[in-house]
């Protein structure tokens, strides 16, 4: 474990089948972790959650939101064929950043069973929002997604916590290699500026993982995949000159890149890491490595109701209006428990994660030894 945490031991996992079946969906429909048997203080919350209704789903409420955003998707590529080649596009290409990740918030909630229960059409929209519609593959998604919500904040089973460029401990710093050694000492000041990479590279590992052996769906995903890259560049060129196109594509991307980085840096970073064998309890790894965000009506919009993270780990198929509801039920139980619960505003939550890449990177900044 890293300096940085104190998480308590891990507990026996229990079997799926021991576990009631509206807490046995994960990202993909599999177990998100392993929750403990019934009189597990998981368990309990639990109990606590269901008799209160709120995993029940919300049909009218995501058929509302997703209508909403496809047609401001489909008007916004109206408008932008009615502009024609101007300049005043990269008005557009702003208004498309912001669309494109408010679709991918929408996948994400589809990808977690949160709109359709069964697999099958969870796969289909999750395709069609993601690989379509903004040109990330849900397959890749879907599979890294899982496994961080099984082991958030481990440092060697939470690819969102992979120190390729970044650095998330001080033991990533002292065996930091290639880029992320290089930019380590100064990673705390160049965040922001690097989450305006993160829309490509959201594409890139996309394409990328298609050429894993054992990705499935291959075929269809390249298809959509090719689809939307094809629609998009021949869009672009037809109504835009060459200069007009590449810089569209600069801010279009790179407002997309930026709005999904502020949506899920809040959520764990600046949280305690784990190591090896460190894995507390299903309730105190999810809690204890989670941060909530307050915020009133326009920061669950903006952030897709991903600012009530603890109870979206908790709880990964509850549909994302009742996250607010879960919310004094789970902080009150933690506070019976003893459990630190994390809860901060936007901003605190955005500077507590710079403050700790820039205390991880401390031992790139030090002197070099004579």
């Amino acid at each position: 474990m890293t300096s940085d945490s104190a998480i308590m031991p891990a507990s026996s996992p229990p079997t799926p089948g021991s576990l009631p079946a509206a807490l046995v969906d994960s990202c993909d429909g599999t177990l998100a972790g392993t929750p403990a048997d019934a009189g597990s203080d998981f368990a309990r919350l639990a109990k606590r959650v269901a008799t209160s209704g709120l995993l029940k789903r919300r049909p009218g409420y995501y058929t509302a939101r997703i209508g909403g955003i496809a047609f401001l998707y489909a008007a916004t590529w109206a408008g932008f064929a009615l502009i024609g080649s101007s300049w005043w596009q990269l008005i557009t290409a702003g208004v498309l950043g912001v669309l494109f990740a408010q679709i991918a918030l929408v996948a994400h909630d589809i990808a977690h069973r949160q709109v359709f229960r069964l697999r099958r059409p969870s796969e289909m929209a999750g395709r069609i929002a993601g690989n379509l519609c903004v040109g990330m593959s849900y397959g890749w998604w879907q599979d890294k997604h899982t496994r961080h919500h099984a082991n958030p904040n481990h440092e060697e089973l939470d690819p969102d916590v992979n120190p390729d460029i970044l650095l998330w401990s001080t033991d990533q710093a002292r065996e930091a290699r290639g880029v992320a050694k290089f930019i380590g000492g100064s990673q705390a000041y160049l965040f922001f500026p690097l989450l305006t990479l993160e829309g490509m590279n959201l594409h890139v590992a996309g394409v990328r993982a298609l050429f894993r052996p054992a990705f499935k769906q291959r075929g269809l995903e390249a298809a959509l995949l090719g689809l939307h890259v094809a629609g998009y560049l021949t869009i672009l060129l037809l109504v835009l000159s060459p200069l007009q196109a590449l810089v569209f594509i600069a801010v279009h991307q790179g407002l997309f890149g930026v709005y999904m980085g502020c949506t899920f840096a809040p959520n764990h970073k600046g949280m305690p890491t784990m190591k090896g064998d460190d894995r507390p309890d299903f309730l105190r790894r999810q809690v204890l490595t989670s941060r909530n965000v307050r915020g009133g009506l326009f920061t669950d919009l903006a952030l897709g109701g991903l600012n009530y993270q603890i109870e979206h780990h908790l709880f990964p198929s509850m549909p994302t209006p009742h996250l607010r509801r879960a919310r004094p039920i789970v902080q009150a139980y933690c506070a019976e428990l003893g459990i630190s619960y994390a809860e901060s505003s936007l901003i605190s939550s955005y500077a507590q994660a710079l403050r700790h890449l820039h205390r991880v990177g401390a031992p790139l900044r030090a002197a070099p030894s004579a």
